[in-house]
């Protein structure tokens, strides 16, 4: 008799303990736990935690450390169905902490109270069950401590298990205040919740794609809820994702703003570089329908429709030509008469070959205020192709003067371009001092053929000790390239450097024998020192090679 009273009186208290343990709110919560389960490329597990929804629209919190590595995440629900991670919504590694979203489908939220817990408060931490009354780990706050000025992290009065991680705890009312920590600490006694506000509160900006917590998992990050920001990450995007990404993105951003006409322009802009021009016309005209700035969008058809005559000159497309970009130019102008708009209608007629209206209209843009390098360049490469060389190097004096010394990075290519037509023009140290600026601008990314046309300058110029200096850098640069070694022995020649020019030209002989220059200079040396037998042999070998140089030294030196 007292074996069945000890019994029964035993159950009394498992059942009383087991509610007072099991909250009323705890069958409705359970819904919204759930099992995470990251993946490698290899398809092996990665991770494994919990986690719990916090909208109905599959909005959800869990740990971040399971997606570090991942290329892909599931998530298996109280009712054993699997569902694909679908998008990161934002990730702090500080406090391993990440809010991401399931693919279609509509889910049970879990509350999230702004209000924070004080210390000896009783909470409940509820992990992933399948079951329809879950168990509930009950458990009190021993400390709050507060961080980022408005969020707390807890420390609760008893060790949770190892894979009960980013699972919600919750107040009397059913309310989430924060998600378990994993432990650090084998066997530790207590255990450690994260404020869910916090993690509720994360979020992507349009710089996000750059970010290192994120770019730590190759799950897909979703664009910003706001479109400026959205915009700002394809912006982004575009230098720094690989066109399938880049794709993906946009797509993306067209889903989630129909209306916006820029989505439809970046796709314009991708289909265009990957010769889809139907689809890029298609998308082009859907963003001059839904463009609010109905001009940026024709300037943009123009744009796009030059960019496809310049890249793709060989895959013509019927609807795209010079008329219908000046077409698109045009209109935008009417709808909004902006300079811009201008120079683009100047270069179609640039690529028309209509060089003096083209011509006029630069003058035009600059004589209105437009003085910039770009438009007097322009200008210029419009008399250069009538044939004014004159009136083409005055033009790119103007560009250049655009720019006041000492000369930043952007002037470098005026210089440039001008220092080429100067040595075209015979001002050869006029060159050379274009080339010196160029070089202070540009000096860790210069290349032998930059050493080697301001050596032809200088060498024209008669500053042969500087063309010594740079055709000796460009050897340094390219130690392969025999004409660099034919043109240090002609300078050596020329200044009397008899025996260095021997010994040069015996090393462009040794790098390309069946190329002439080498003998030819070897030739004129070994003459010049007095060993006329050996300098015509050598001579002649030259003009066997095909050097029509040589006969001309054969018959000096032969007498």
């Amino acid at each position: 008799m007292r074996r069945t009273a000890l019994f029964i009186y035993t159950l009394i208290v498992c059942i009383a303990t087991v509610s007072a343990q099991t909250p009323n709110w705890s069958a409705k919560a359970a819904k919204a736990v759930f099992t995470l389960k990251t993946f490698a490329t290899d398809g092996s597990l990665l991770g494994s935690s919990n986690g719990f929804f916090i909208t109905e629209d599959g909005v959800a919190l869990g740990p971040l450390s399971p997606f570090r590595g991942a290329s892909r995440a599931v998530i298996i629900d109280a009712a054993g169905k699997e569902y694909a991670v679908e998008y990161m919504l934002g990730a702090n590694e500080i406090y391993d902490v990440a809010k991401f979203r399931i693919a279609n489908h509509k889910t049970t939220p879990l509350a999230i109270t702004p209000n924070a817990e004080p210390n000896g408060a009783t909470v409940w931490q509820l992990p992933y069950s399948t079951k329809k009354v879950p168990t509930c780990q009950q458990m009190s706050i021993t400390k709050a401590e507060t961080f980022q000025t408005s969020y707390t992290y807890y420390t609760l009065s008893a060790r949770t298990e190892e894979n009960t991680a980013g699972s919600p705890v919750l107040n009397k009312n059913g309310d989430v205040i924060g998600l378990i920590q994993p432990s650090t600490v084998a066997n530790a006694s207590a255990s450690y919740a994260v404020s869910a506000p916090f993690a509720k509160a994360l979020k992507i900006n349009g710089l996000s794609i750059n970010d290192a917590t994120l770019k730590s998992t190759s799950i897909p990050k979703d664009l910003p809820d706001e479109a400026d920001q959205a915009l700002l990450t394809l912006y982004v995007a575009g230098s720094s994702l690989p066109a399938s990404q880049q794709e993906a993105l946009i797509n993306r951003f067209i889903e989630k703003f129909p209306t916006q006409a820029d989505g439809y322009i970046y796709r314009a802009r991708l289909n265009t570089a990957n010769a889809k021009f139907a689809e890029a016309d298609r998308d082009i005209k859907q963003a001059i329908q839904l463009a609010e700035k109905k001009d940026d969008a024709h300037y943009n058809y123009a744009l796009l429709i030059l960019q496809q005559l310049d890249n793709y000159p060989d895959k013509p497309y019927s609807e795209w030509t010079l008329d219908k970009a000046m077409e698109e130019a045009q209109e935008a102008y009417r709808i909004q008469p902006l300079p811009a708009y201008r120079q683009q209608q100047a270069q179609i007629l640039f690529a028309q070959k209509k060089y003096d209206e083209a011509y006029q209209l630069f003058i035009e843009l600059a004589d209105n205020g437009m003085r910039n390098a770009e438009i007097y360049y322009a200008a210029s490469q419009c008399k250069l192709l009538q044939g004014d060389s004159t009136a083409m190097l005055a033009l790119l004096d103007s560009a250049v003067n655009t720019f006041s010394k000492p000369y930043l990075k952007p002037a470098a290519p005026y210089l440039l371009v001008r220092a080429q037509a100067r040595y075209e023009a015979g001002q050869y140290r006029k060159a050379v001092g274009d080339y010196n600026e160029y070089e202070k601008l540009m000096r860790t990314t210069l290349n032998d053929q930059f050493y080697y046309f301001r050596e032809q300058a200088e060498v024209s110029g008669k500053l042969y000790k500087q063309a010594l200096a740079d055709i000796e850098k460009a050897i340094e640069l390219s130690p392969a390239t025999p004409l660099y070694y034919a043109e240090k022995a002609s300078i050596e020649v020329r200044v009397g450097m008899t025996d260095e020019a021997i010994a040069t030209a015996q090393q462009c002989i040794r790098i390309a024998p069946q190329q002439s220059d080498g003998y030819l200079f070897l030739g004129l040396a070994q003459c010049i020192k007095g060993k006329k037998s050996e300098g015509v042999a050598n001579l002649t070998k030259a003009k066997e090679l095909g050097n029509g140089q040589a006969q001309s030294l054969i018959d000096k030196y032969s007498r």
